[in-house]
């Protein structure tokens, strides 16, 4: 209190403040997930086009996912993608296949069926993903009815960038998440790929809050030689802007999120039943168990079985439906990385801290990878001089499975900017700060003002540095705070109301090339 307010007669008691504020640390790995889900609505309310913070699968499935109808009936089918097999003169040359009968048999999907974020949810959560926040900017489209073109990038008419771009608008207002991930952009056009992925570069840039991580068109099925092309597309559509603020990530990934239970016959040929008793059941070759299937699901019975049960009953009446199933099973579990990065993001934060490169780790749930790239192949990754958009593999290591290998920022050129790592910590020490500078905001621009935000930012930093997120002997080597007249004000800042204060850090940096230099010695003793 102050003396000269007191009037009355009287014993007063002054509490004073022992410890100073705190700098209380934000949370480094709240993803931000743009794009369609089986639905939006919780209680007959909406959640479309609107950011949504979750916590938990369970909250996804209340908010996001059909309701399962009562037992005994099958669960709700929360995402099905259709796919044809297109009889070939000769072995295809690109895409998935495989023989029946003497025929060669592409693999091929209907494009607007495929859809990337539920599945990618289920990545991210299945890889020790928390809090995020889900943009649903609409349900899925109307199937084409038709299998898309073979060897060709998948382009989904249903997905609309004006979609992904009003749901990456609406992310503005909120300053929690710290990444932005868009999977299905790469069902995208090419050029519509490069503008969402522009769009989210500027905004990551102008919000200071958060990193964009991108999937690359073609990561899906890369072609064993020409898979540079992609990348050199890729790189030539981003852009120039904001690309400290972004990473990317190839190539797609092979995962066990689909299981046999989420795949059956209306998965093929648009559900048509008659195209799929033609290649099951061939007049060359008559499979009786299969006919009487079949003839249950297009007239079913009093007491119909399930979907389940009669894809059970299919699977042990005929090996070449298992067959077909496991191979559409394969090719639907094929996913874009970065929900899977998003998990690994939110591991490494929490067990080893934002600073360390969330790299030299494994995603769980990866299977296979559609191509296996080398250290040669990988360098032109890693290293551009050019563009210096650097691309971070993931990769397959005998004995060691599947990492992710790279930590690199799509700015690889830049000493500041290079590292994913250093990114993000500086993100996380600014945001930190900034926040607690609030309290500040409108108190008296004194010594003890400043000294107080310099005591305050000066604790917060040398717990960071405590924990090894700054390097340096002491904790004067790690960090520096300045606050005051003469050093970061001039007295014309202090009468236009501005406290500045310059903090100086010492990042950690990735050893992310490690040299031994061996020689030998001559003998010194017999």
């Amino acid at each position: 209190m102050i003396t000269s307010n007191i009037k009355t007669p009287g014993v007063y008691i002054d509490e004073v403040n022992a410890f100073p504020n705190s700098v209380v640390p934000v949370a480094t790995a709240v993803p931000a997930f743009i794009g369609y889900t089986p639905t939006a609505e919780y209680q007959g309310k909406s959640y479309y086009n609107r950011p949504q913070k979750i916590t938990s699968f369970a909250e996804f499935q209340a908010i996001y996912m059909k309701p399962n109808p009562a037992p005994p009936a099958d669960p709700s089918s929360q995402y099905s993608p259709e796919y044809y097999l297109v009889e070939q003169k000769e072995q295809p040359a690109k895409g998935d296949y495989l023989m029946i009968s003497g025929s060669y048999y592409s693999i091929v999907p209907d494009p607007n069926t495929i859809y990337y974020l539920y599945n990618s949810i289920r990545l991210f959560f299945q890889n020790g993903g928390g809090d995020c926040y889900i943009v649903s900017v609409g349900t899925y489209g109307q199937p084409s009815g038709k299998p898309g073109e073979i060897g060709t990038q998948i382009v989904n008419p249903n997905v609309q960038l004006a979609d992904l771009k009003r749901g990456l608008a609406l992310l503005k207002n909120e300053q929690e998440p710290t990444m932005y991930i868009c999977p299905e952009a790469t069902l995208l056009s090419v050029d519509n790929n490069g503008t969402l992925m522009q769009n989210m570069l500027l905004q990551a840039e102008e919000m200071q809050t958060a990193v964009c991580l991108f999937d690359i068109i073609g990561g899906n099925a890369p072609d064993p030689i020409m898979y540079t092309n992609d990348i050199e597309t890729f790189r030539n559509n981003t852009g120039s802007n904001g690309l400290k603020f972004g990473a990317a990530y190839y190539p797609f990934i092979g995962t066990t999120i689909m299981q046999n239970a989420d795949i059956n016959f209306t998965n093929l040929f648009g559900g048509d039943t008659k195209q799929l008793g033609a290649l099951l059941n061939p007049p060359a070759a008559p499979n009786a168990a299969v006919e009487k299937i079949i003839g249950m699901i297009e007239k079913p019975p009093a007491n119909p079985l399930t979907h389940s049960q009669l894809n059970s009953a299919l699977l042990n009446a005929s090996k070449t439906y298992s067959q077909i199933i496991k191979h559409v099973l394969s090719d639907a579990n094929i996913l874009p990385p970065s929900g899977g990065m998003a998990g690994v993001y939110t591991v490494n934060d929490n067990e080893n801290g934002v600073w360390h490169a969330p790299a030299n780790t494994s995603i769980v749930g990866a299977a296979h990878l559609p191509i296996r790239l080398t250290d040669s192949q990988q360098a032109d990754l890693n290293v551009d001089a050019v563009s210096g958009k650097s691309i971070n593999a993931i990769r397959f290591f005998n004995g060691q499975g599947i990492l992710v290998w790279g930590a690199r920022t799509l700015d690889g050129n830049s000493q500041d900017w290079r590292y994913v790592s250093v990114r993000r910590t500086m993100t996380f020490l600014e945001q930190s700060v900034k926040l607690a500078a609030r309290a500040y905001v409108f108190e008296p621009n004194t010594a003890n003002t400043w000294a107080a935000v310099k005591s305050e930012i000066g604790s917060f930093l040398t717990n960071i540095w405590k924990e090894g997120g700054l390097q340096g002997a002491k904790a004067s080597d790690a960090f520096q705070v300045s606050c005051g007249l003469g050093s970061t004000m001039t007295a014309e800042d202090i009468l236009n109301g501005f406290l500045k204060v310059t903090v100086l850090v010492a990042v950690v940096r990735p050893a992310e090339f490690i040299v031994i230099t061996f020689e030998q010695e001559m003998a010194k003793s017999g």
